[in-house]
């Protein structure tokens, strides 16, 4: 989501400021994919969960909670960061809801958390065309020129990618629709909510 900002509408994050936006990045990736990738490897090295995918609903508990904690501490974070446009902050809390609910759920229901990232990537996406669209996006590519993309075909990709994640964790025999269901459903709905919270 946060390179389909950048794209959509680099001005957001500032002018011309290519470190920033790397920065960002790199501190998005540490804080919501290599931490808790490390800490699940620690947590079966340690024995405090039995596999590393996860397929247990009592091996998920500790990984949620430790995961949300990095969530909460990056969605203050850009809430009280001056540069920080509203569109990713709304991005970033709408994500940490999610996994909170997803959780909460957790606890009595197995649901799949891929569905649930991508019920909020379809949501955003429809809120990132909705507010920064009309109707082509325009993708600067440098040197390259600028390249325009119909917004509903951008859309098409998105679902059509949620889709086959979907698909996908239905074919390793772990979930049954449902989970998957409610795992968009949360993701969608969570988004839209932290929009109406922050606008």
């Amino acid at each position: 989501m946060l390179a389909l900002l950048l794209i959509m509408n680099p001005y957001l994050f500032g002018v011309g400021n290519i470190t920033a936006r790397l920065s960002l990045i790199l501190i998005l990736l540490f804080s919501t994919f290599f931490m808790p990738v490390l800490m699940i490897m620690m947590l079966k090295k340690l024995e405090l969960i039995d596999r590393i995918e996860l397929t247990d609903r009592q091996d998920r508990i500790i990984p949620y909670i430790l995961t949300g904690f990095f969530y909460v501490v990056m969605t203050v974070f850009f809430m009280y960061h001056p540069d920080m446009p509203n569109a990713f902050t709304s991005f970033m809390l709408g994500s940490t809801i999610a996994l909170f609910v997803a959780f909460f759920i957790n606890l009595f229901s197995k649901i799949s958390i891929h569905t649930v990232g991508m019920g909020g990537l379809v949501a955003m996406t429809i809120i990132t065309i909705w507010q920064f669209s009309y109707g082509v996006i325009m993708v600067y590519l440098g040197m390259l020129g600028t390249l325009q993309v119909n917004s509903i075909l951008l859309f098409a990709g998105i679902v059509l990618l949620a889709g086959l994640v979907g698909t996908a964790r239905l074919s390793l025999n772990k979930y049954e629709p449902l989970d998957l269901y409610g795992g968009y459903l949360i993701g969608f709905i969570s988004q839209f909510f932290a929009l109406r919270f922050l606008f």
